[in-house]
């Protein structure tokens, strides 16, 4: 199984609570919303909607699953995104004995969730699709086990809150597979790991010259 990455990030990196003020106040953190003025354009709406339509099996924090829970749910069926999220197949990682009570969901306990992703990426089949989900994205991030990033970087700073790249998380290079610019000036970014490379910059005949180690 692919396993893939899709958020929403600000300029500054932060991931916490894009859709509402009461998305997610965890840390004190009072900016939540801040995606919501840049997403009233065709383009975002056919991103997304592209994200979820293709087949996949969505894997969720629980925080972020709760909040789709609680939102989702509510929104008619006739809207591709809701559609795609109420009626797909789920994992949640949550503690031992979670009551989940939304659709066809199975619960990957909390206490050492990483063995069992890695036995969903290596015997089920499509894409395992991550959204949100900051604690998890960040674990997952640590043992190497994504495969392709889809973030879309919105032209606003926050100042701080949940990152998708913390403090103290492994180097790692990206390649660029994809890019696009919305009309309201998010960015679109398909990206893929792969080793993380240094060099520096030295002088040849007069000449500056990059030199990767």
């Amino acid at each position: 199984m692919k396993l893939t990455v899709n958020t929403f990030l600000t300029l500054d990196g932060v991931m916490q609570a894009p859709g509402g003020a009461e998305e997610d106040t965890s840390g004190g953190f009072t900016a939540g919303g801040w995606q919501v003025p840049y997403t009233a354009d065709d383009d975002f709406g056919e991103i997304v909607t592209s994200w979820l339509q293709s087949p996949h099996t969505a894997l969720l924090g629980r925080n972020t699953f709760e909040t789709f829970r609680a939102f989702w749910p509510q929104v008619d069926d006739s809207d591709p995104v809701a559609r795609a999220i109420n009626h797909g197949k789920r994992y949640v990682v949550a503690h031992a004995g979670y009551d989940p009570g939304w659709g066809e969901t199975t619960v990957i306990d909390s206490a050492d969730p990483l063995p069992a992703i890695a036995r969903l990426k290596e015997d089920g089949e499509g894409e395992l699709k991550v959204s949100g989900s900051a604690q998890l994205v960040a674990a997952l991030h640590e043992a190497g086990m994504i495969d392709e990033y889809h973030l879309i970087v919105f032209p606003v700073v926050v100042g701080g809150g949940k990152k998708l790249f913390a403090d103290g998380a492994p180097p790692r290079g990206f390649q660029v597979r994809s890019s696009r610019v919305t009309a309201s000036g998010a960015v679109l970014l398909v990206l893929t790991p792969e080793p993380f490379r240094t060099g520096d910059y030295v002088v040849e005949d007069g000449k500056d010259v990059a030199r990767l180690e």
